[in-house]
């Protein structure tokens, strides 16, 4: 686990260091990406609003997690193969997720103006989004509005702060979701052909649990397309960020595939300890 896990103090928990890992890993993408992939929407829908663009990053998202999800729920459904392959390829199929959720609360703070390079912070924000309806709960019970609390907490919380809120965030994704073994890591793995139906629809239904909490983490959408201003730390870990300016440059605006690109790999991060 890398420096700052908040899953660090659950160790013990089987999957506890895959999800740790596969957090991670998909909270780092750069957010030159992030930016070149939003520029690219806006280029290919000139007349686009705020909450126009919003909705088209939730189909991205959408139509990558129920893909992958009904392919690893057919494969459980293949007597040849059955669920200890497919166990694996949940693996694949969990860190993928991860990403593609990553990318896409990303893009929505993007699109509010708000570029987050702290890794801290996109695990603020990737964790509450993943936890669905748990997210505002756990944000509130570390002592944070649940209101729009990403526009405003994410440019304005300490380090020391962002760190208490990961603790408490990371705490209650292990407990519904390692501790019940959830429909996340092992409800996709149902054998006798039903596997690709349940897929589908759960890689669907997770999808949509983070598009809402990333919406109300961020509140309604601008009129218009924001200044992008990027949060930088402060010059200690009690001090509160600020915000700078971030200029537009032309050789980042070709665009990238971000949701849709992500890399699935061949078992993902710590797949054997599934």
């Amino acid at each position: 686990m890398s420096a700052g896990d908040p899953f660090e103090r659950f160790a013990g928990v089987p999957g506890t260091g895959f999800v740790g890992r596969a957090v991670d890993a998909a909270v780092r993408v750069p957010s030159s990406v992030i930016r070149a992939h939003v520029d690219q929407l806006r280029r290919r829908n000139p007349e686009a609003t705020p909450a126009q663009l919003l909705a088209i990053l939730d189909s991205e998202l959408l139509a990558v997690v129920q893909t992958t999800g009904g392919a690893v729920g057919g494969t459980a459904a293949i007597p040849a193969v059955g669920t200890a392959v497919a166990a694996t390829l949940t693996a694949a199929d969990v860190a993928a997720f991860f990403a593609a959720a990553a990318a896409y609360t990303l893009a929505v703070a993007d699109v509010h103006g708000i570029e987050v390079d702290d890794v801290g912070r996109r695990r603020t924000l990737l964790l509450a989004s993943l936890l669905g309806e748990d997210g505002p709960r756990a944000i509130e019970s570390a002592g944070l509005s649940p209101t729009a609390w990403a526009r405003v907490g994410l440019a304005a919380m300490p380090s020391t702060t962002i760190q208490r809120v990961n603790k408490v965030l990371a705490g209650r994704f292990v407990k519904k979701h390692l501790l019940k073994r959830s429909s996340l890591l092992l409800g996709r793995l149902v054998p006798f052909g039903v596997g690709a139906a349940i897929g589908v629809v759960g890689g669907r239904a997770l999808g949509k649990g983070v598009v809402a909490q990333a919406r109300a983490a961020f509140g309604e959408p601008p009129a218009q397309f924001p200044p992008r201003l990027r949060v930088v730390e402060g010059t200690s870990a009690d001090a509160a960020p600020r915000l700078e300016a971030v200029a537009d440059r032309p050789d980042l605006l070709g665009g990238a595939d971000l949701l849709g690109g992500a890399d699935r790999g061949e078992s993902g991060p710590g797949a054997s300890e599934l």
